[in-house]
């Protein structure tokens, strides 16, 4: 059961469930759906696009069928959560190359700098209808 906006996150990063829950709060037309690398749903929906699901180190936006990764996710999804986020999206201006040393700064570091959990989080029952297990 995919969705037409699909954020596959790691689920034990604190950083990424902290970035999944700012999604949620700021997404009030709730067009957003998530799914948790480690989950089967996740795992599945990868292997379909052909994107090895060990890979947990980026953000994966599936948006209509199309797959961005690292910083272009992050850009992506604060576009399509409008308002003044999508302001944001004038970073594109940079290139792909800075944008991405610096996600993968980020990325490479997470653990570390914000830390991570034991298992997945458990979404809300208010937010249950928007995770894909």
């Amino acid at each position: 059961m995919e969705r037409d906006q699909l954020v596959v996150f790691d689920g034990v990063c604190n950083l990424c469930n902290g970035t999944v829950q700012f999604i949620i709060k700021r997404d009030r037309k709730k067009k957003f759906s998530f799914t948790a690398y480690q989950s089967s749903a996740g795992q599945a929906i990868l292997s379909q696009h052909g994107f090895p699901a060990t890979d947990q180190s980026t953000v994966v936006y599936v948006k209509n069928e199309v797959l961005f990764f690292k910083s272009k996710a992050i850009l992506e999804i604060l576009k399509d959560l409008g308002c003044f986020w999508n302001l944001f999206y004038i970073l594109i201006i940079i290139p792909p190359f800075a944008r991405d040393f610096i996600y993968g700064i980020i990325a490479k570091n997470r653990y570390r700098v914000f830390g991570m959990r034991e298992s997945c989080m458990v979404p809300t029952s208010e937010v249950m209808d928007r995770f894909l297990l």
